[in-house]
């Protein structure tokens, strides 16, 4: 029998090079190890080799394959190849798709190690936190993103050609600014199904034709008409108020938008909503990505299946992903993902297999378990950031890291350190990075709670401030102003202290604008 390189002993390839020969020999190999030694259970993959200017043109419509056309998509690669070109930014080596098949991207570029490298990553780490972490079950459909994003192109083309591209772009550009206000935090009902989007938008079509909102059946009346929804208690249960999903209120309550209107607004609301676990699981996601890639090469080398020269090149290049400046480096720009991550990692890894005394006391079901990957496979499934750093967060690692909570408050004239990597310090950093990761914490929390039904129609929303800290005001009218083209009246967003309920400010726009009036 002959020995191949899969056997072992015999380098997969030399040089610099590559062609799609020595990929899908890098590939088989890899797979035996990711698949049959490190337990990962990943979607069918699809790799395709693309050039630096269709990785930018994918950097500028957030990475999907399908994508209906918009201007900002235009901008955003204006802005990266003029950057990529004069050197000053340099691109990812790949890009990868949370579908079934699951689409990697690779660039023809790359060397052969980075191709190596970047399928280990991509192919196999994220493909396999897709598939398996609960928020992506959860709130995500990779059967069917890629139709669905196919039905939304031609969908926005159909309406560009009918409508006239002005007012399809101007609802765009006001769904755009309101997406990261789009999503549902919790879930409605058990999984996706996009696949049967165009189907369910005809029936939403022809069911609109043939009823009438009852809701908005009369016109604005004067103070003094008729009060038979005046009651605010009645009126946010008809409403379904407070609602956090502006996005979906709009959708479904916006008096004067058309029904092609509200079927832009779903399908922004939908992309939000796809990527809403990636905005949950960056470090996670990136960490399970870098330490596939890392055990996967470090596996091959050992093996005599990387050469010397290549396993230098990837861990080269691994170094320089996972370098985390420290506070006082001119270059920090807060905690890398993707250095958090692979610690975090790799110190499960330390924890199950050689815990120390420590280890035992703050983990006493981990600690010496000895099933590293079984660990770590679980982590993958069960945590999003948050909970993941609360969890698993070692004072190793804290100490390692030399972190620090700087507590800010809007209030005090200062800032003050108000916990260090020590004994009395653990948990506190722990609760106060773990907080970062929170969206409901570093997002401001802006909720629809009335609507004046009988009067001017004016639309009432609710920012809850923590710690004194406003919105820039003028970032925040231009985002109400969006709002406002939408509704078609009046809109008011109050700032309201979220321990005390005291009224701190109040912004009023309204709309430049009436959107609607478009036709069905």
């Amino acid at each position: 029998m002959s020995v191949t390189a899969l056997d072992g002993g015999i380098p997969l390839y030399t040089g610099a090079d590559w062609d799609y020969d020595k990929v899908r020999r890098v590939y088989d190999a890899i797979e035996k190890v990711a698949l049959g030694e490190m337990g990962l259970d990943i979607y069918t993959n699809q790799i395709e080799v693309i050039t630096s200017e269709q990785m930018l043109d994918a950097y500028s419509s957030i990475g999907m394959p399908l994508f209906y056309k918009h201007w900002s998509f235009g901008k955003h690669f204006a802005r990266d190849e003029a950057l990529y070109r004069t050197g000053q930014r340099g691109l990812a080596y790949e890009i990868v798709i949370n579908s079934n098949p699951c689409i990697s991207y690779i660039m023809e570029e790359n060397t052969m190690t980075m191709q190596t490298l970047v399928i280990a990553h991509a192919a196999f780490g994220h493909n396999h936190f897709f598939k398996n972490n609960y928020l992506f079950k959860q709130w995500t459909d990779a059967d069917g993103i890629l139709d669905y994003l196919s039905f939304a192109k031609s969908y926005i083309a159909k309406c560009e050609e009918r409508y006239g591209q002005v007012l399809v772009e101007r609802v765009l550009d006001a769904a755009h600014a309101l997406m990261n206000h789009g999503v549902h935090r919790y879930p409605r009902r058990r999984g996706l199904d996009l696949r049967n989007e165009e189907k369910r938008e005809r029936e939403r079509q022809e069911y609109n034709e043939q009823t009438f909102n009852d809701l908005w059946r009369t016109v604005p009346t004067k103070a003094g008409g008729a009060a038979g929804l005046s009651d605010r208690d009645r009126r946010r249960a008809l409403l379904e108020l407070p609602e956090e999903n502006i996005l979906y209120f709009l959708e479904k309550k916006a008096p004067r938008l058309a029904g092609w209107q509200r079927e832009l607004l779903r399908i922004v609301r939908h992309v939000a909503q796809y990527f809403y676990p990636q905005r949950q699981t960056k470090v996670m996601n990136e960490g399970c990505a870098t330490y596939c890639h890392y055990r996967i090469l470090k596996t091959l080398h050992e093996r005599g299946q990387l050469t010397d020269g290549a396993w230098m090149e990837a861990m080269h290049s691994h170094t320089n992903v996972v370098f985390q400046p420290d506070f006082d480096d001119r270059r920090y720009g807060g905690i890398n993902p993707y250095a958090l991550g692979f610690a975090m990692m790799q110190d499960i890894e330390r924890i199950a297999t050689e815990p120390t005394v420590e280890d035992r006391e703050w983990f006493p079901d981990l600690a010496g378990r000895g099933d590293a990957m079984g660990a770590l496979r679980d982590a993958w499934t069960h945590y999003r950031d948050e909970s993941f750093i609360l969890q698993y967060l070692s004072p190793s690692l804290i100490r390692k890291f030399r972190l620090f909570h700087v507590a800010d408050d809007a209030r005090e004239s200062e800032m003050k350190v108000a916990a260090i990597h020590d004994e009395r310090g653990y948990r506190a950093v722990r609760q106060a990075l773990a907080r970062q990761y929170d969206i409901a914490w570093a997002e401001a929390d802006i909720q629809i709670v009335d609507v004046d039904l009988i009067g001017d129609r004016r639309l009432v929303l609710e920012h809850r401030v923590l710690n004194q800290v406003l919105l820039e005001e003028g970032e925040a009218k231009a985002v109400i102003q969006h709002l406002a083209d939408l509704w078609g009246y009046e809109v008011d967003m109050e700032e309201v202290d979220a321990e005390s309920g005291a009224r701190l400010r109040k912004i009023s726009v309204g709309p430049r604008r009436v959107l609607g009036g478009g036709g069905d």
